[in-house]
């Protein structure tokens, strides 16, 4: 087990193995307030769902049972440019309509922004949830050679789901909980949650 603050260099980063965790995921207070932003995330933004390497031939092989979710303007960018594409950015991402929204959004009655891989996941047709970016968000991850980056994204679309998470006491990390758990292992997140229920103990002793 490895796991250290890193107070030389920067002391908002703590290190645990190979990952250097912002300190922002456990500072920052955030809880996704769907009815507020309506899912603005699946549809603002210059490209769609960062994708992983491996997600690549997961979205091939499930878009037949995703597909009867989708929206027929979803369902015609994917049949032009494919289950995903490689962005202006040179990224690995999902395909737009029309240079707006996910190809695999699709929209509740009241206009929320629904995931269509989602909702056949929850009906059990596949065992794939969405894109693991998705899963994270607001936390972004950047890869290096030695090392992956979690970073909190800020973005004023997620305005409502600050002030919603100051409400409910709800940490980015601690929102997120099973999405890491699902990228790193339940072993992460628990060194994770100790590292800052140790912090915020020190903290408060240092205080009185």
């Amino acid at each position: 087990m490895s796991i250290r603050r890193r107070k030389k260099k920067d002391p908002n980063l703590i290190q645990i193995e190979d990952k250097l965790v912002s300190g922002e995921l456990s500072e920052e207070m955030f809880a996704c307030d769907i009815a507020a932003c309506k899912g603005a995330c699946c549809v603002e933004g210059d490209v769609g769902a960062p994708l992983e390497e491996e997600e690549l031939s997961i979205l091939e092989k499930i878009y037949p049972k995703v597909k009867p979710y989708l929206r027929k303007e979803g369902i015609r960018s994917i049949d032009q440019l494919g289950t995903w594409i490689k962005d202006w950015t040179g990224g690995l991402s999902t395909p737009l309509v029309n240079h707006q929204e996910c190809a695999y959004v699709t929209f509740s009655d009241e206009g929320v922004a629904l995931c269509g891989i989602e909702q056949a996941y929850e009906a059990g047709d596949i065992d794939f949830k969405k894109p693991i970016s998705c899963h994270l968000y607001p936390i972004r991850v950047q890869k290096y050679e030695e090392f992956e980056a979690l970073m909190y994204d800020r973005w004023d679309i997620c305005s409502a789901a600050c002030v919603k998470g100051k409400v409910e006491g709800v940490k980015v990390y601690e929102f997120t909980k099973d999405a890491l758990v699902r990228a790193y292992g339940e072993d992460f997140w628990n060194q994770l949650d100790f590292v800052v229920k140790s912090m915020e103990n020190k903290d408060s002793d240092t205080s009185i």
